[in-house]
């Protein structure tokens, strides 16, 4: 249910961590855990609830990838619904006769995902979305539950058409035809209205509404440099919610009264608005608050408007909320600096919040984890940058620790919320992690999220590069020994960093990054043909004289520049970073004689999910630094 601010963070996967004050803590040796041991912790995402509230839905990876479980709420046990030992399965949602579910899932990581129906007690399963080489995904049920929506690209690969399918027969009825790129975000209960997002650049898109029957398109966005997203209609259909950063920095809600076409702000506050959701019978709304990089939620009584008590949890955030149907239940994903999410359940009835899930591996003291801690920093032109911070508990002047620069996806993502192995694995073994929310990062506004526009690899490069000086400052770093890592969109920040400042950085760590922006801007998948030309407003168009600035930010051209050590991790079925990005980058650096280690996953895309090849992403990138960023003595 929960929504990021900006479209280009959905681009290029983007790791983030979460980020709370950390208190001074005596300085100590942590007991050091292998990767085998954390990735034992549990990933675990809430779904849905049942029609009787007696259970939830859930996508567990307990056992290596992730599968479909159900977690009886009275007791907490739970039970293993598919078993798939190939493909990660993702849970949607209960059928309303409890007895059957919804599931997704692709091939290795190649995003042509399926929707699939399954039963509680037996082994058949049905495809109901059965059409080659198309991608699918759930949008939500019709309001009594006789039909779902989904958007598929089977029709015409570069754009997603809206589908209505029958629980009765599973036979599906177009909704919505797009011709356009013009994408559906919303659908009102009674079918007439369905709200259309169109894409114009990453800071500013087009809101109408469609009414089915006539037609006609009502414009709710003006021509200002905006962003607008839909959100939902209320239960009457009378009036429907959107955010937009329309005449402000930030996003905030609106209310849109269909009879009238007045617009009332419902609420703001000096932090972007990230979502606002209705439960099912318009009894209560809550609005996401990205505050600092971190979720402020709040629960409001619909009808008046006034905030309701809400469960605060100690060192907690919550990432995402299901209301029931009966809303007298909310399931709530929250996450830990310390600790996976774990899934509550508040009963809005008795105030109660109950625990479901323990995901932290119990052979894991909390103790010996760090909690994140939010830092600013100035950079190159005096700008201040936010960023999160890991300081490894045993790091102190007298012991000197090395550290790595961390550069998130996108463009346009945000380190943030999440707990993360990844990161909590390196800081355990000393190693000291500055997550730099660089210039061009959503979270910070909108002024902020526009200073890398056309300026990619120059501004927020540099950023990065003046990271690496507020690391070397505190007195317990080891100023020889800094590195950077980042994944995609990072990746590209670590290559470009060993290229344009190949003096900088001790070693890289390059998770797909992108190498060779002319091919992928040229390559991206069909279906992002309605928000091409946002993304080439963004970087370039490598159709045009752009194509000499873009192809100067390309790694793959400057390889010779790279003397450092340099580490690639890839998955072959990559379908926004193409295998041949990392192929070429890696055979460049060996050309120079550099030492470079390159490591390809078979059975991955975009970003890694099966936990053997998240075990060895971190096993082969702690030797790699214990090589040749912080060799130990």
């Amino acid at each position: 249910m929960y929504q990021q601010k900006t479209i280009l963070y959905t681009l290029f996967l983007a790791i983030g961590v979460i980020s709370c004050n950390n208190p001074e803590k005596s300085v100590r040796t942590p007991k050091e855990y292998s990767s085998e041991q954390l990735r034992n912790n549990i990933a675990i995402e809430g779904a849905g609830i049942s029609v009787n509230d007696s259970s939830i839905l859930v996508s567990n990876n307990a056992s290596g990838i992730f599968n479909v479980q159900e977690i009886n709420l009275t007791d907490t046990s739970a039970k293993v619904l598919t078993k798939s030992t190939k493909e990660s399965n993702f849970a949607i949602d209960y059928l309303p006769d409890g007895k059957h579910f919804f599931y997704s899932s692709d091939k290795g990581g190649d995003e042509n995902s399926h929707i699939f129906v399954a039963s509680k007690t037996d082994s058949i399963v049905k495809d109901i979305t059965p059409w080659a080489g198309s991608s699918n995904s759930f949008f939500g049920w019709n309001s009594d539950k006789t039909n779902i929506y989904i958007l598929s690209n089977k029709r015409d690969k570069k754009f997603f058409d809206l589908w209505k399918i029958s629980i009765a027969d599973w036979k599906p009825t177009m909704i919505y035809q797009n011709e356009t790129g013009d994408e559906p975000g919303s659908i009102s209960n009674n079918e007439k209205y369905i709200a259309l997002t169109k894409t114009i650049t990453t800071d500013k898109n087009e809101l109408y509404l469609l009414d089915l029957a006539t037609k006609k398109k009502t414009s709710i966005s003006n021509n200002s440099e905006s962003t607008w997203r839909a959100q939902g209609f209320e239960k009457d259909d009378a009036s429907f919610y959107y955010l937009t950063n329309d005449s402000s920095d930030y996003t905030y809600v609106v209310k849109y009264d269909l009879a009238n076409n007045k617009r009332t702000k419902l609420y703001s506050t000096d932090w972007d608005v990230d979502g606002f959701y209705l439960s099912k019978n318009g009894k209560y709304h809550t609005v996401f608050i990205n505050e600092d990089g971190k979720n402020k939620v709040l629960l409001f009584d619909h009808a008046s408007n006034k905030t309701i008590d809400f469960p605060k949890i100690e060192d907690g955030d919550v990432l995402d909320l299901i209301y029931s149907d009966s809303e007298k239940n909310i399931l709530l994903t929250v996450g830990s600096s310390t600790s996976p999410s774990n899934l509550y359940l508040y009963n809005t009835e008795s105030k109660s919040l109950k625990q479901l899930t323990k995901t932290l591996n119990k052979n894991i003291d909390e103790q010996d984890l760090v909690k994140a801690e939010v830092v600013r920093f100035k950079s190159f032109d005096g700008k201040e940058i936010p960023a999160i911070y890991y300081k490894p508990l045993n790091a102190e002047e007298n012991h000197k620790v090395p550290a790595l620069v961390y550069a998130h996806g996108g463009p346009g993502g945000q380190s943030r919320v999440g707990f993360s192995n990844s990161i909590q694995f390196l800081v355990n073994h000393g190693y000291a992690v500055l997550l730099v929310n660089n210039r061009g990062s959503s979270g910070y506004g909108k002024a902020f999220y526009k200073l890398d526009n056309k300026d990619h690899g120059n501004g927020d490069l540099k950023d990065f590069i003046w990271g690496k000086k507020w690391l070397a400052e505190q007195n317990y770093i080891d100023t020889a020994s800094i590195g950077i890592m980042g994944g995609s969109y990072g990746g590209n920040i670590v290559l470009n960093a060993l290229t344009i400042h190949p003096n900088e950085f001790k070693v890289g760590v390059d998770l797909f990054g992108v190498a060779n922006w002319l091919r992928t801007l040229k390559s991206i998948p069909p279906y992002w043909e309605a928000f091409k030309k946002a993304l080439y407003d963004e970087l370039g168009d490598p159709n045009t004289a752009d194509s000499v600035r873009l192809k100067t930010i390309s790694p793959v051209f400057n390889y010779q520049k790279i003397k450092k050590p340099l580490i690639v991790f890839q998955g072959v079925n990559d379908v926004r970073v193409l295998k041949a990005e990392s192929d070429e980058i890696v055979a460049g650096v060996e050309k120079n004689g550099i030492p470079v280690e390159y490591v390809l996953f078979p059975d991955e895309g975009h970003g890694f999910v099966k936990k053997e090849n998240l075990i060895a992403t971190d096993n082969k990138t702690l030797a790699f630094l214990q090589k040749y960023l912080y060799p130990k003595k």
